[in-house]
């Protein structure tokens, strides 16, 4: 049997998708009011008419136009359709996404991609949950996908890709600002080879130290952090990083010495 898959969204994650579900088998039709289909998939006029006979629907447009999509799709969708949402949004959003559904008989999953899918296609590491996620999963990883089942509601998956994301892309950012420093400070490469010496280096034990480290320096720290906003602002650089950095240990030295007493 061949499944017919529903892409909703053609943009960087949604065509790639589209195109490797092709190519593994699946008949997929594509809605997506700004960007043409690529070969081998059948375009729609909207998204009603993509999720009509769709065994699957994959949201895949953001997190904006999630709710605008689920309730396009509702009337085409069929006692059997499994609406899988792939956007990244907050776990509330995507629990309200599902309650939504639920109301109209619509079977939900929440998804979440957990790496750049591009390089990686279908074979992007992503996470499900919800009532619909055993289902969902089972079909696409059927087709070649790399979809791991959690035990729990919708909102479970997005709340696990988000905390990730606290620290990724806030190493991301604290990485952007020191390097944006260190130019103009005019020592970027030394700086740039301390941080890959730091992150190549990295084990179990370098979490338990920068936590650790943090809650018992907590006060020398927050005056090392003063201190270098201060750089900052001298070097012209937006110290917003260094800047949160600063108010977090005071915090930290707050509560310590709040605890201490």
């Amino acid at each position: 049997m061949t499944e017919t898959i529903a892409v909703l969204g053609l943009g960087e994650a949604g065509a790639v998708l589209a195109r490797d579900l092709t190519a593994a088998g699946a008949r997929v039709r594509s809605y997506d009011p700004a960007v043409a289909p690529p070969a081998g998939i059948t375009g729609t006029d909207s998204e009603a008419d993509a999720v009509n006979g769709a065994d699957l629907v994959l949201s895949v447009n953001s997190a904006s136009a999630a709710e605008d999509a689920l309730i396009a799709g509702l009337p085409s969708a069929s006692a059997d359709t499994i609406w899988a949402d792939l956007n990244t949004a907050s776990p509330g959003t995507k629990r309200a996404l599902a309650a939504q559904a639920a109301k109209h008989g619509l079977w939900f999953a929440d998804f979440a991609i957990m790496a750049p899918v591009p390089g990686r296609g279908l074979r992007v590491p992503m996470l499900a949950a919800g009532e619909a996620a055993i289902p969902a999963a089972g079909l696409l990883n059927s087709l070649g996908a790399a979809v791991e089942v959690l035990d729990g509601d919708a909102g479970l998956a997005a709340e696990r890709k988000l905390l990730r994301s606290v620290f990724f892309k806030g190493m991301s950012a604290a990485v952007v600002e020191a390097l944006t420093a260190a130019a103009a400070a005019g020592c970027e490469d030394w700086l740039r080879q301390i941080i890959v010496t730091e992150l190549t280096g990295a084990g179990e034990s370098t979490v338990d130290r920068l936590v650790d480290g943090s809650r018992k320096h907590a006060v020398r720290r927050t005056a090392e952090m003063a201190a270098t906003t201060e750089m900052l602002a001298e070097l012209d650089v937006p110290a917003e990083v260094a800047g949160a950095a600063r108010d977090q240990l005071a915090r930290l030295a707050e509560w310590t010495v709040a605890t201490h007493r």
